[in-house]
């Protein structure tokens, strides 16, 4: 690192800055550990659970406002497995049950999982 011209140097976190950092990464994990939980319900293998979300991250979605019913829909495309879908659809019902509402709008989340849609 001592050689690289100081323009490319790594720039140390202040201490402020770490702390932030770390607080979202570990909101972040206990966000996927939640959701872990949930799918494990619905799972013959409980331990695909972790696997089965990062599947789910790098999933297509399309996601449609809709202003009049003040919802944003995010619709996930299937995934390999009918079982998969199943534990998905679960995850969606769970997350739908909590009414969150998109930051900085008044659009209520509503999460499902179907094909693209094209309007």
């Amino acid at each position: 690192m001592s050689e690289l011209p100081e323009a490319d140097r790594f720039q140390r976190l202040r201490s402020a800055r770490k702390y932030f950092v770390d607080t979202i990464k570990m909101i972040a994990y206990r966000a996927e550990t939640a959701m872990t939980c949930i799918l494990r319900e619905k799972l013959a293998r409980s331990d695909d659970a972790r696997a089965l979300l990062r599947d789910v991250y790098g999933t297509e979605a399309d996601l449609q406002p809709d202003l009049k019913a003040q919802t944003l829909t995010v619709r996930i495309h299937h995934l390999a497995t009918r079982a998969h879908d199943e534990a998905l659809r679960h995850l969606c019902s769970e997350l739908n049950d909590t009414e969150t509402v998109f930051p900085g709008t008044s659009l209520r989340v509503a999460y499902e999982l179907g094909s693209s849609q094209n309007p």
